[in-house]
């Protein structure tokens, strides 16, 4: 009662916000999308966004793109490497269609500046976790982009995370808007069915129906036409969370079966545990949709579902084998394959990665353990200068031999695509004082 006699007042603009109509009704997604509106977007970059790929557990370097083929046999593993595109670089052998797209891919195989954390920090933020965790956290890149720059799209959020449903609060930091307030977080599909989950926010068809019976009453009584400047951004939040483009995005059954075949989704099981294979593959095609929608950053967590994921501490080779580098090819490969056949490349850049990679040493269960002190990346897409190998490791892949490259260097390069300068912007923090993006600023000339 009290905020419809207000509005029978005829309460200034800037008061009613204050008061919260939108709160009445749970609407936190109206202030998103209020947030959004105030990010100014310069137009040369409104078409270029990041997907950024997290490889759940760490994936070993020595087992996918930096393999040691002279090193001992304790090192080396019990893979072969094979020939790609590109002269003199090798890489796993199980992973033969990504080997023929590398003349288009760059490769990173002097990664550092991690830590041994089992989480998706350092691959969302650049920084460790419990970084200004005092102040909410660091934010990933997706929510920094909506606070920066907003939408391209007011039916399609600015940044979406697609996380598996394997312990959740591993991938928080992949949503998380940290210090910048859930106003900005990403927008997280429901992961187990792959679908949007059309109830997020505390938007349901009860407050939905609520909103609007308020909306009724206010209305016949708002002489200032208050109401209505305030139904600006409430209706872009209904808009967005029915729209239908946007659940069109998320729908991967509109593809053709042979699009989705293509990916491998689901594409047979595994002869060690009998897990269907490719699901996760799903999110890819998922990136590729809303990509073209309009969203600018999209965070990918990709493991295979289940207990296994690429934290290898046993068994390492058996799960690479059977498992989880079938199934990244195939998706990969098809993912690279859609952005360049629909002319997106140039637009869209791609970043592979895990949090760390795994001991060169394998240990006494045939696996290998966490490792920070080297770690290898992907990238492809973004106008970047590829078909090369950027940095190496020493002989039996323990730490950077030359050109090391930070995490942070990878956020500087994706900010950087996407028209955001990390050595000179600041966000201001609920304490009133401004935090840079990064602390290593500089973008990995090599690509660029």
């Amino acid at each position: 009662m009290a905020r419809i006699e207000a509005a029978k007042a005829g309460l200034h603009r800037r008061e009613l916000l204050r008061m919260g109509a939108a709160s009445f009704c749970g609407l936190a997604l109206t202030d998103f999308l209020r947030a959004d509106a105030r990010a100014a977007l310069d137009s040369a970059y409104r078409k270029r966004s990041v997907v950024n790929v997290w490889l759940a557990g760490g994936a070993s370097h020595l087992d996918t793109f930096d393999m040691k083929p002279d090193a001992p046999a304790e090192f080396r593993g019990e893979f072969k490497p094979i020939a790609t595109r590109v002269p003199g670089l090798q890489i796993c052998e199980y992973m033969p269609r990504i080997a023929e797209r590398m003349d288009r891919m760059a490769l990173i195989r002097s990664l550092t500046g991690t830590v041994d954390s089992h989480d998706g920090a350092m691959c969302a933020t650049g920084y460790p976790p419990g970084s200004l965790k005092n102040i909410g956290g660091r934010p990933n890149i997706g929510s920094v982009v909506s606070k920066l720059q907003g939408p391209t799209n007011g039916n399609v959020p600015t940044s979406v995370a697609m996380i598996s449903g394997y312990n959740p609060s591993e991938q928080a930091y992949s949503r998380s808007a940290g210090y910048l307030g859930s106003t900005y977080d990403c927008y997280t599909p429901d992961s187990a069915a792959g679908r949007a989950n059309l109830t997020a926010r505390n938007v349901t068809p009860d407050r939905l129906r609520l909103l609007s019976g308020f909306d009724t009453g206010c209305r016949d009584s708002d002489s200032r036409g208050t109401m209505e400047a305030m139904d600006v951004y409430t209706q872009r939040a209904v808009e967005f969370l029915t729209s239908r483009q946007f659940a069109q995005a998320l729908d991967i059954n509109a593809e053709p079966l042979k699009v989705r075949d293509r990916y491998g989704i689901g594409f047979g099981k595994s002869p060690k545990s009998k897990k269907t294979l490719g699901l996760q593959n799903a999110r890819f095609l998922m990136a590729r949709r809303l990509i073209e929608c309009g969203a600018r950053c999209v965070n990918v967590t990709w493991e295979e579902e289940g207990e296994r994921r690429w934290d290898t501490h046993s068994d390492n080779f058996n799960a690479l084998r059977h498992e989880l580098l079938p199934s990244f090819d195939l998706g990969l490969s098809a993912f690279f394959d859609d952005l360049d056949a629909r002319g997106l490349m140039d637009d869209v850049l791609v970043l592979v990665w895990g949090e760390f990679g795994r001991t060169p040493r394998i240990n006494d269960k045939a696996g290998r353990d966490h490792y920070a002190p080297a770690a290898s990346a992907l990238l492809f897409g973004g106008g970047l200068k590829v078909g090369q190998v950027i940095g190496s490791t020493t002989k039996n892949g323990e730490r950077p031999k030359d050109r090391p490259i930070h995490y942070q260097q990878m956020f500087a390069t994706l900010y950087r695509h996407l028209g955001i300068d990390p050595a000179t912007t600041t966000i201001m923090d609920p304490n009133n004082r401004p935090q840079y993006l990064l602390e290593e600023t500089d973008p990995i000339r090599e690509l660029l």
